[in-house]
């Protein structure tokens, strides 16, 4: 089969680790950076863009969320016949999201809250397909420098209070580094240690931490089903032991003190966190088997699988 991925551009972009999974089950396949193009040309990269999706003569064709920097003419045009599915991978709707979902008529999102909101919003089809590990860029890190050795760590954007809490509560109870975007204003209470960390800089970070953790951006994210951050992934497929927020189902990703462990609360966070610091062995451990099982069941390619054929990521009694 011969695919077009249209979204952004750029070696750490998911719409890369799609590229790679689509080549690695022997499909040909073409990124096409609808960003690039029209930063670079302007509505004149809207018509090189669609050249270069229309002269791969794809067979089937992924969009993400940045295909809509085309326009809906030009998208229209490139559709056209083509079988198409649109990949969404934030929490939130934006008016763009649903236009273009719209237009395609077909949606994989990876929060599964959000699916019935979708199709009341006028898409067809929407289906749950969570994101997943890039063998070839989620590795555990040779080496990482003596600065990011710590007890606990956190890698995610500061714009979100609603995880401060929770970090708060690690930081009383263990040598803590965040890191990420939009920490600038953060409280000083918080131990903010560096700016966005990415690629290989996100696996020595990941390969530092005797924990990584993850933490919700938002309230409702603690009430949804079977649905993580793409940080939970990273961490995984980087070896790291990753202490995150349970949700219902999320077990159906990694099992809780064989894989990971799940917190259910701030309190419960910190009886987890002073537990897995004094049992070194166990949690070297369970990173091992975590990154195993995100490799043998959670790959890219196995997600790409599912989307070629139609299918939702199989939950029990899935919406």
């Amino acid at each position: 089969m011969r695919i077009v991925v249209l979204g952004a551009g750029g070696a750490r972009k998911t719409e890369a680790s799609i590229v790679r999974a689509a080549r690695a089950l022997g499909h040909a396949c073409r990124l096409v950076s609808a960003v690039g193009w029209t930063r670079i040309a302007g509505s004149f990269g809207h018509r090189v863009a669609a050249y270069r999706v229309e002269s791969f003569e794809p067979d089937f064709l992924i969009f993400t969320r940045h295909a809509i920097e085309l326009g809906e003419p030009t998208l229209r045009r490139i559709v056209r016949g083509r079988p198409t599915v649109f990949w969404y991978f934030d929490p939130h709707p934006r008016e763009k999201v649903v236009q273009l979902g719209r237009l395609v008529g077909r949606m994989c999102i990876t929060y599964l809250a959000q699916v019935g909101w979708y199709r009341a919003a006028g898409i067809p089809e929407v289906s749950f397909l969570p994101q997943g590990v890039d063998p070839d860029r989620d590795a555990p890190a040779a080496s990482f420098p003596a600065g990011y050795r710590c007890e606990t760590s956190f890698v995610g954007s500061g714009q979100y209070p609603y995880r401060y809490g929770v970090l708060r509560a690690i930081a009383d109870v263990s040598r803590l580094q965040i890191r990420g975007p939009g920490w600038n204003n953060a409280p000083a209470d918080l131990p903010v240690a560096g700016g966005p960390v990415y690629g290989k800089r996100l696996g020595q970070v990941i390969g530092g931490a005797a924990i990584s953790l993850g933490a919700s951006a938002h309230a409702e994210q603690d009430l949804d089903r079977a649905s993580a951050s793409n940080r939970m992934w990273k961490i995984l497929g980087c070896g790291g032991f990753y202490l995150g927020p349970y949700v219902k189902d999320i077990d159906c990703f990694a099992r809780d003190g064989e894989h990971c462990a799940w917190y259910g609360d701030a309190d419960h966070a910190i009886e987890l966190t002073r537990h897995y610091l004094q049992e070194p062995e166990r949690r070297q451990r369970i990173a091992h088997a975590g990154r195993a099982h995100a490799l043998s069941h959670h790959t890219y390619a196995q997600r790409l699988e599912l989307l070629l054929r139609g299918e939702a990521y199989p939950l029990p009694t899935i919406l």
